[in-house]
């Protein structure tokens, strides 16, 4: 069987909602756990997720695209649902009879781990499924805002439902999670150093730090500066404050105009140039856009994982 897995949004400004987890990571740790088992049950797969785009629209054509011309019999596209906190359990969304036929089964799979079951709908209205050549459909897993579904949810027992769903089967072969570096619990010296070397703060002589997981003057001068680029203490230690700001760079979030703010701004601004108020107002768009043009990407002022590849790795 071929199959096209479209792993949701993960192509700015094509991006998804957010509640109490974020959809893109989601999408993106479930998406590659069901490729990885498709084709150790000898499966060929199409990964349908573009890796970039200029608009919404683009970003869906793309993905539709791929699957047409790739002739996959099955177009699977996987996203998380959010809506008012209440809202719990998992739908699937088909046009077709065949694609309701594929969709029932992976319901039945993924309800058996405790979501409400909130049936196979009628995706007319859903780009992807009414541009796909062949049976499609869009599974959306639960609700990230939802308590209740986040406290079942379990990335590798979804990817495993939707899996026996497809194909009857399931696969062991072990899969490695999309990490988030925000849920990172290392706090060893030797993760500091290399953290400050991926986020180029140097030390007091404006050199890399050596990475050799020993506390000395250079690495405590480095944290130091650190602490003051994202408004923290200047100890020179790394507290639980220190932390969560690297942590929550080293996630890599999605950075908008006029729509974010804190620690991460904050060090943005320290990296192009600009005041580092920890606010994203319009002197930084410009030096965001600036920073973009420089390195050869659409200066569209939404630092996202393009953006961050050249900031940070």
């Amino acid at each position: 069987m071929k199959f096209g897995i479209d792993s949701g949004h993960n192509s700015p400004p094509d991006t998804g909602a957010r509640g109490i987890k974020i959809e893109d990571n989601l999408t993106l740790d479930v998406g590659n756990r069901v490729i990885t088992k498709l084709r150790a049950l000898g499966n060929e797969v199409v990964v349908c997720k573009p890796s970039s785009a200029s608009t919404v629209r683009e970003s869906l054509s793309k993905r539709c695209t791929t699957a047409n011309a790739s002739k996959v019999d099955i177009f699977v596209s996987i996203h998380f649902n959010a809506f008012n906190r209440q809202a719990n359990g998992t739908e699937i969304f088909a046009t077709s009879e065949s694609g309701r036929k594929i969709a029932k089964p992976v319901l039945d799979e993924i309800v058996k781990l405790g979501f409400f079951n909130r049936g196979v709908k009628s995706g007319s209205h859903l780009f992807v499924l009414r541009n796909t050549d062949m049976p499609a459909i869009l599974v959306e897993c639960c609700f990230i805002d939802s308590a209740k579904d986040m406290n079942l949810f379990e990335p590798e027992a979804m990817a495993n439902a939707i899996v026996k769903g497809l194909t009857g089967k399931v696969s062991s072969v072990p899969v490695n999670p999309v990490s988030d570096e925000e849920d990172n619990v290392d706090t060893t010296i030797l993760r500091l150093q290399k953290a400050l070397n991926r986020l180029k703060i140097t030390d007091k002589n404006g050199k890399a730090l050596v990475e050799d997981g020993f506390t000395g003057a250079n690495t405590k001068s480095a944290a130091e500066k650190f602490q003051t680029i994202v408004g923290i203490q200047p100890t020179g230690i790394a507290n639980a404050a220190t932390w969560n700001a690297i942590n929550l760079i080293l996630a890599k979030r999605i950075i908008r105009p006029n729509h974010a703010g804190g620690t991460v701004v904050a060090y943005l601004q320290y990296r192009v140039g600009v005041e580092n108020d920890g606010v994203y107002g319009p002197q930084t768009e410009v030096a965001i856009k600036k920073f973009q043009q420089q390195n050869g990407l659409d200066a569209d002022g939404i630092v996202g994982p393009a953006s961050w590849q050249k900031l940070i790795g």
